[in-house]
């Protein structure tokens, strides 16, 4: 197979685009640093076609791979025709080769392979060729044998029948056909294991739908039923359709003494040992795509948390709610470092005494660390939390606003090793506080400490393969990381691993040399870290930000080595970059791209990079994410009326609706039937996490604590 035409067919871009791309990877450069920094190469490949691109090139270098092993084991077998070597070499999955595979791959004693030490595949074989015109109770009597095993004629007949049916289900292009069939025909279906129990699956109870329209979030709902022992889940193939046309395919003669035998064959190697076998594959290739969907929608969800923007120059009280063990408290000032911690204790079971003691409490903290910010976790205790913090808001002098922060994630960072580290004077309470304060300052700086998996913006994430999905989440932090790039002089170690090129272990050694010797005055300082070579500085070189640093280009995207190109820009433009930077951006004007481009001897497109980048030095491109909507007021679910009009932030996305926060501690359920006036495929065509939205109360449901919401006809 040629790997790069068939990545070109699939990416739908050019050759040229894809050798490039695989020659990078193949170098050794991660897919952020390709995707800015050598966009000429790759004729401007964004990240996410990068990723696709590397995904389908590990797949397809291990299909050639197993092609190769099976090719020699066949041949080693002595077994390999030019007609199957051909088959095997054009195969485009790995279920394909694995089918033209099965009948020499080395097998478990079956019942055929009994029947073939008993010395009955001769009888098998004058029984397919169909040309007997003796009874098969004739033939088959020299191969009774008391030595062998085989009692009698009828035990003959039977063991020649298993070895039939066994080579009919070995044959790859019954299966081939009968897969297409079930896909095409058949239907996957549910029901209840115990009639009448009460469970989250009851829609499920008797449930059938085709094969081949079902949605991939009904699929991973079915294998969590099935898994709990709730659901009985099967697919119903179009059987009498597929045996219609097996017998077709096995009978070629019409012989009475060898059709009943035939026919009996065919149904037991279906029954027995194609469909099983078929059902596992399509219910596993199902499953996989549904993985593939939700892990998609996860990682744009986790994205747009990621890069939602910091809000800077504040300090806030981070608010870890509860109810007996008490509320954790942590100041947290502008540059995120901890003031101070304590706990109050206004929520259940409390007393009249205890909820004006906390309220002392934080009015003592506003005043004096000057606290502008609540962030409150959205977890237990929330509703009576921020009922405590509106009555509070109302009887102080200073104004104060609170934020409903998504806490998912901050109970496992508060329990890991890192925040032991960070915060080892701390209990797992104060640690979590401090991490709902930081999440408002600098979501991306405190997310990263968390396993992406926990942060809880998608569906089922629990019930997939959590390699794929670790994998899938990391690259999206990766990304998210390298997009908005990091401070060198205050990055975390876990931050900086997220960088391109930065391991984990240079990660800490960029922050211990830091401790060591101070901040860093210019980009290739990095070289004397241990472990940071060429190849990993040329990677991260252009993600890592100094500010105030002693090239003022050390403070943008602008890679290194580039720096020359851009000296002779600001030349021909007539200043230098400290004037540039010094004196007021001035305007770059370029009449001739490509000509200036090979003057100073980079590509055309490298160099309208740099010129945007240079118009907003060092610009954060979280500025143009929605900001969080800030609160001073309280709702309850029961002032909840149909028709109500309110603002809310979407905190999920997946595949049939969104998630939004509309205030009432219970997020309401826009449909995806009800999120456009249009028809859509998916929620995340309009709706994105972060997104601040207009929608209409639909209805209430208070003892089910379900809300529904709409977004159509809202102007």
């Amino acid at each position: 197979m040629d790997i790069i035409q068939a990545l070109t067919d699939e990416l739908q871009v050019q050759r040229w685009q894809v050798e490039a791309a695989v020659k990078l990877i193949d170098e050794g450069n991660t897919i952020p640093f390709i995707s800015r920094y050598r966009k000429e190469a790759t004729g401007s490949l964004n990240d996410e076609v990068l990723r696709n691109l590397h995904e389908r090139l590990l797949y397809l270098r291990n299909l050639e791979d197993k092609k190769a092993q099976v090719l020699s084991s066949i041949e080693e077998q002595g077994k390999l025709t030019e007609e199957l070597k051909n088959a095997i070499l054009a195969a485009q999955t790995l279920v394909v080769v694995e089918d033209l595979y099965r009948p020499y791959r080395p097998k478990r004693r079956t019942r055929a392979t009994v029947a073939k030490e008993k010395g009955l595949e001769p009888l098998a074989n004058i029984i397919l060729l169909q040309m007997t015109e003796q009874p098969l109770e004739i033939e088959a009597e020299p191969f009774v044998s008391e030595e062998k095993g085989v009692a009698d004629v009828k035990e003959a007949l039977a063991g020649a029948q298993d070895i039939l049916a066994e080579a009919i289900s070995d044959e790859a292009d019954y299966r081939i056909y009968i897969r297409k069939m079930t896909v095409k025909s058949g239907t996957l279906a549910s029901s209840a294991k115990k009639e009448g129990e009460e469970s989250v699956y009851e829609m499920y109870y008797d449930f059938e739908e085709p094969v081949s329209k079902i949605a991939g979030h009904r699929v991973l709902a079915l294998n969590r039923g099935e898994k709990e022992k709730i659901l009985t889940v099967k697919i119903n193939a179009p059987e009498e359709e597929i045996l219609k046309w097996l017998k077709r395919q096995v009978i070629k003669k019409e012989n009475p003494n060898t059709s009943p035998i035939l026919e009996a064959a065919v149904e037991d190697s279906y029954k027995r040992l194609i469909a099983p076998a078929i059902e596992r594959e399509i219910r596993s290739d199902l499953t996989e795509k549904a993985e593939d969907g939700a892990i998609k929608v996860f990682g744009k969800n986790l994205e747009q948390l990621l890069m939602q923007p910091p809000i800077v120059g504040k300090v806030v009280l981070g608010w870890d709610p509860a109810f007996r063990t008490g509320c954790k408290l942590a100041v947290v000032d502008e540059t995120g470092k901890v003031l101070d911690t304590t706990v109050i204790y206004p929520t259940a079971p409390t007393t009249e005494a205890k909820i004006k003691a906390a309220k002392e409490t934080l009015k003592k903290l506003i005043t004096k660390y000057h606290i502008e910010l609540i962030s409150v976790g959205n977890g237990t205790a929330s509703r009576e939390s921020e009922q405590i913090i509106v009555e509070l808001l109302k009887e102080i002098p200073e104004k104060v606003q609170y934020v409903i922060t998504n806490e998912a994630g901050a109970s496992v960072y508060s329990a890991s090793k890192l925040a032991t580290e960070e915060f080892p004077n701390f209990d797992v309470g104060q640690r979590s506080a401090a991490s709902i304060a930081r999440r408002l300052q600098d979501p991306l700086a405190e997310l990263v400490k968390i396993d992406p998996k926990a942060i809880g913006v998608g569906q089922y994430q629990h019930d997939m393969n959590q390699k794929k999905l670790g994998e899938a989440l990391n690259g999206v932090v990766e990304d998210s990381v390298n997009k908005v790039g990091v401070d060198l002089n205050t990055a975390s170690a876990s931050l900086l691993e997220y960088i391109s090129g930065i391991s984990k272990a240079i990660a800490k050694n960029i922050v211990a040399y830091r401790e060591e010797n101070g901040r860093f005055s210019n980009r290739r300082e990095l070289l004397k870290v241990a472990k940071l070579g060429p190849k990993a500085f040329e990677q991260c070189a252009g993600f890592m930000r100094i500010l105030g640093g002693k090239n003022p280009l050390d403070a943008t995207s602008v890679h290194p080595e580039s720096y020359d190109a851009v000296e002779k820009l600001f030349a021909q433009q007539g200043f230098t970059v400290k004037d540039y930077f010094e004196n007021g951006h001035k305007a770059i004007f370029i009449k001739d791209y490509e000509k200036t481009a090979k003057e100073l001897g980079i590509g055309e497109i490298t160099l309208h990079d740099i010129v945007k980048e240079l118009g907003r030095p060092g610009r954060d491109p979280r500025e143009d994410m929605p900001k969080p909507i800030l609160r001073s007021d309280v709702l309850d679910m029961k002032d909840l009326k149909e028709g109500m009009v309110l603002k809310g932030t979407v905190r999920n996305v997946i595949d049939f609706g969104a998630f939004v926060d509309i205030g009432v501690h219970q997020d309401g359920l826009v449909h995806i039937s009800q999120i456009s006036d249009k028809f859509i495929k998916h929620p995340l065509e309009v709706v994105s996490v972060g997104d601040v939205v207009d929608v209409r109360v639909i209805s209430v449901d208070l003892n089910k604590k379900r809300i529904g919401l709409s977004m159509r006809g809202i102007q």
